[in-house]
């Protein structure tokens, strides 16, 4: 009985003592924020409930902690210093301050953590998509602490250069390429609509024939053209070779007394309808 009273005062003892703490934490919007008070770990509910950020805290209860006021920088960067320092790949915004990132070495990656894949890191205030950071682990989450002053800002260039052309991962070629930034040029194609080339084609397939009144059924990749399957506006089915790069008709599949090539796409709807 006597252990469990000094159990009890001693919890006690510690929940005065919280209450009366104030601490240095990071908050995402809609989470919690997380202290460690002789030897016990607590979470709480920040107040704001949107809050996020760097802040400064006060518990209001074992339950709730407000913010008091926003922390220096060198509080800010003495907090990380004890963190574990992780190299990534800026990928693309998640939501708020949160990026979707990857690691600039897989290896040493999963030695740090314990894992090698594409993972959040929060709270970041710089940076642009490819672009090389500095997280810091805390065991739980990645916390943003700054640019990659080290890092050669050139590969970053050269992937969002590709990403402007639309060429695809595998595509992709420079000289001090890494298996990581094929990987995380592959996170951020997946992100962008239309990206495929397969994509684009079947749009730009099915806006020529429905400018002519026609309806796309299927195509096929044949190098230099499209084997394209498509119907007329009364419902008759035809398969058409069509160019790539201007759509005009290679072969109509229908008689055009040999002037296929003089036609595209958009206009073949309309002979076929009206031959």
């Amino acid at each position: 009985m006597a252990d469990i009273r000094k159990i009890l005062s001693q919890l006690a003892a510690q929940e005065g003592q919280l209450l009366d703490t104030q601490f240095l934490a990071p908050c995402v919007r809609g989470g919690r924020v997380r202290t460690r008070i002789g030897g016990m770990t607590y979470l709480f509910q920040p107040q704001p409930q949107n809050f996020e950020g760097w802040a400064i805290f006060e518990p209001v209860n074992e339950n709730v902690a407000a913010v008091i006021e926003e922390p220096i920088l060198p509080q800010v960067a003495e907090y990380l210093q004890l963190l574990m320092p992780i190299r990534l790949h800026l990928a693309c915004v998640l939501q708020g301050q949160t990026w979707l990132a990857y690691p600039v070495n897989e290896s040493d990656a999963k030695q740090r953590t314990g894992v090698a894949k594409p993972v959040p890191v929060h709270l970041v205030t710089k940076g642009s998509q490819f672009e090389q950071i500095v997280a810091r682990w805390d065991g739980y989450c990645l916390w943003f602490e700054e640019i990659d002053r080290r890092a050669d800002p050139r590969p970053s260039e050269e992937l969002k250069a590709a990403l402007k052309k639309f060429i695809l991962p595998q595509e992709v070629r420079f000289k001090g390429m890494t298996p990581e930034m094929r990987t995380v040029y592959e996170l951020v194609s997946r992100n962008i609509k239309h990206f495929d080339p397969k994509v684009r084609a079947e749009q730009r397939l099915e806006r020529a024939l429905k400018m002519g009144g026609g309806e796309l059924r299927d195509f096929c990749d044949r190098q230099n053209y499209w084997l394209v399957e498509w119907t007329s506006g009364s419902g008759e089915p035809h398969t058409s070779a069509i160019a790539k790069n201007d759509l005009t008709v290679m072969s109509a599949g229908i008689c055009l007394s040999g002037l296929d090539k003089e036609f595209d796409l958009h206009s073949l709807v309309g002979v076929v309808e009206n031959r």
